[in-house]
């Protein structure tokens, strides 16, 4: 068989997406991207970056790292090291400058932190999806990005029958007098209209409705008694700013949770109000949320789904001990009778480390589930962990 020519329509129509092959137990992946304006004579590109979540990104503190063109082609590559069990999402950004980021960024032993999200942060609106790849949506920082997933990258449950029809979510507006401001609310129901449905809230809703629509996975789920039928809210964040606002340790969010939005709700779909029925789920700053809510109220949220959760807050930088983990240290709060389910990337050092510390103050008072994921800050890795942490807090109810 003739090889093909790198660089020509028919090499390019031979390309699905980043390539790999198994090596010293890992494998080394290989990434493609298509000049459009041709090779370095007629393209004005100067470097195309790789963002790959948990390797490339500022999470880890690693240097910038572009494609490098095959000269006299319009083909852009790099290699990289992953695990057999690596899941992640990644994007390109080609730029016509070959200064994005400080010098300071390439000098010394590490990056400059600063300087390096400085840099991200300017050039991540421009990214874009890998054209080659069918498995790319717009991710939670608002830029498109495609998914890279090894050969033993753990199941994720749900997610693989996208086509599974399911009966459409309704959308309300919830006008809230405590936080005075309105959001979208989408209410999801499987099952039959019972009172004894247990209830999930999902927070960063408008990412799982549209971005990565969840509710598939859900009903899939409820068809194979994987889940019980329940009812579903996802509240929509508003914007960052309320985001950064609302959700880390906010009481005024989560008491009008309960004493607006939650009636409002209950009016539309019924559901069960005991605690041990009833899960908050978040990621980030949800994760935070989710079990800030569930310690300050367990009398109404008795489980918790934190996946990545932001345990370093307030302390942006080095310090890891948030205020969570402090009030547990102090006697302050109590995880007694709550059952949580506790998920971190080992590629988000920062996050993970808290998370360990967190976990080491909750572990103490009683047992709870913790799971570390081969991979970053990243939804393509939330979403199983998201389903999968469902069916563990609600196997009492699964007949």
């Amino acid at each position: 068989m003739t090889a093909l020519t790198t660089g020509s329509e028919a090499w390019w129509q031979s390309k699905k997406g980043p390539e790999w092959k198994p090596e010293k137990g890992k494998y080394r992946v290989t990434f493609w991207w298509r000049d459009p304006a041709g090779t370095q004579r007629t393209s004005p590109i100067k470097r195309v970056w790789l963002y790959v979540t948990g390797v490339t990104d500022h999470h880890q503190n690693a240097r910038p790292q572009s494609l490098e063109r095959i000269p006299d082609t319009d083909v852009w590559q790099w290699q990289g090291e992953f695990s057999p069990e690596w899941r992640g999402s990644y994007c390109f950004i080609p730029s016509d400058n070959e200064n994005d980021f400080a010098d300071t960024v390439f000098e010394g032993e590490q990056p400059e932190r600063m300087a390096l999200r400085e840099g991200w942060r300017r050039l991540l609106p421009h990214a874009v999806s890998d054209p080659l790849n069918p498995q790319s949506w717009r991710g939670g920082r608002g830029h498109a990005v495609s998914a890279l997933e090894m050969p033993y990258a753990p199941v994720q449950p749900g997610w693989d029958r996208p086509n599974t029809p399911y009966q459409p979510p309704v959308c309300i507006e919830w006008n809230s007098t405590r936080l005075n401001n309105h959001r979208r609310v989408w209410i999801f129901t499987t099952g039959d209209d019972s009172p004894e449905r247990p209830l999930a809230v999902l927070l960063d809703g408008q990412f799982w409705a549209e971005s990565m629509p969840v509710w598939p996975a859900l009903t899939s789920l409820t068809t194979e008694r994987k889940l019980p039928p329940a009812v579903y809210v996802l509240i929509d964040v508003i914007d960052m700013e309320h985001r950064s606002r609302e959700l880390p340790c906010n009481p005024d969010f989560w008491l009008a949770v309960q004493e607006e939005l939650l009636p409002l709700v209950k009016k539309r779909a019924p559901f069960s109000d005991r605690a041990d029925r009833t899960v908050l789920a978040g990621q980030s700053f949800g994760g935070l949320s989710s079990l800030y809510a569930g310690l300050n109220w367990p009398q109404r949220f008795g489980c918790v789904l934190s996946q990545s959760g932001s345990y370093w807050w307030p302390h942006r930088g080095g310090q890891q001990d948030g205020c969570l983990i402090e009030q547990l240290r102090a006697g302050e709060l109590t995880a007694r009778g709550l059952r949580i389910v506790l998920e971190a990337g080992r590629n988000e050092p920062l996050i993970f480390n808290a998370n360990q510390a967190i976990y080491a103050e909750l572990h103490a008072q009683q047992p709870i589930f913790w799971r570390q994921v081969d991979g970053g800050h990243d939804a393509l890795c939330w979403r199983g962990g998201l389903t999968q942490g469902l069916m563990t807090l609600w196997q009492p109810l699964i007949q």
